[in-house]
């Protein structure tokens, strides 16, 4: 499949980071859906869209953070999800391992370290 027929949905709170990480989908040929900040509009938006890939935070705005909301989106999608957080402690990560995540990266996050995420798991689906 043609990376520009792949959606990456972004579920990230800072709409500075959210236009970033969009930024570096499109520059790798991904088409992105963006400026979700809440877990339950991700999780209407998930099932609407039906994306390839989730780069998700973990810290979002609402009641709701990303991995409750992936959390319900596995109740209908086995979509991929990549973590993007500042919550690299082991509770996060182990909440984490529940919804089978491909990779979690540590913000801030560069270009190459996505680029490298994405091509070594995302490219194998």
């Amino acid at each position: 499949m043609d990376r520009k027929q792949k959606t990456v949905m972004i579920v990230e709170d800072d709409l500075i980071l959210n236009l970033l990480y969009e930024s570096y989908l499109e520059k790798l040929g991904y088409g992105a859906e963006g400026e979700l900040v809440y877990g339950k509009t991700a999780i209407e938006v998930a099932k609407r869209i039906k994306p390839d890939l989730i780069l998700m935070d973990i810290s979002l705005e609402g009641d709701m953070d990303g991995i409750d909301a992936m959390l319900e989106i596995r109740k209908f999608s086995n979509v991929p999800v990549i973590y993007i957080t500042g919550n690299s402690d082991p509770y996060h990560v182990e909440r984490a391992k529940e919804t089978k995540y491909l990779d979690y990266l540590v913000k801030p996050i560069e270009f190459d370290v996505l680029k490298e995420s994405l091509e070594h798991n995302f490219e194998k689906l």
